[in-house]
């Protein structure tokens, strides 16, 4: 797996000690789509993402646009499931 741009960078703020809560949602859906994930829409503000056949159910964070320490976790938890490491 190679990444590129900002990709690694956001990579590496996922699997960060201490866990971080300021990583733009974006950032981490342009992730997504440059691992190869497939990403659908959900219902209100749910996003469907699949990855070496782990599936997971994000809410996009809102009002703000960062996520939070939840969510990186949850984040986190699924790309040690598709087997990607930093």
């Amino acid at each position: 797996m190679t990444l590129s741009g900002k990709h690694p960078g956001t990579l590496d703020a996922v699997f960060d000690d201490p866990l971080r809560a300021n990583i733009p949602w974006r950032d981490i859906e342009a992730l997504f789509v440059a691992l190869g994930a497939e990403i659908s829409e959900g219902n209100g503000s749910r996003v469907r993402v699949a990855l070496n056949g782990v599936r997971a159910v994000f809410h996009r964070p809102h009002p703000h646009k960062e996520t939070d320490k939840g969510a990186v976790k949850a984040v986190r938890r699924f790309l040690t499931g598709a087997e990607v490491r930093r």
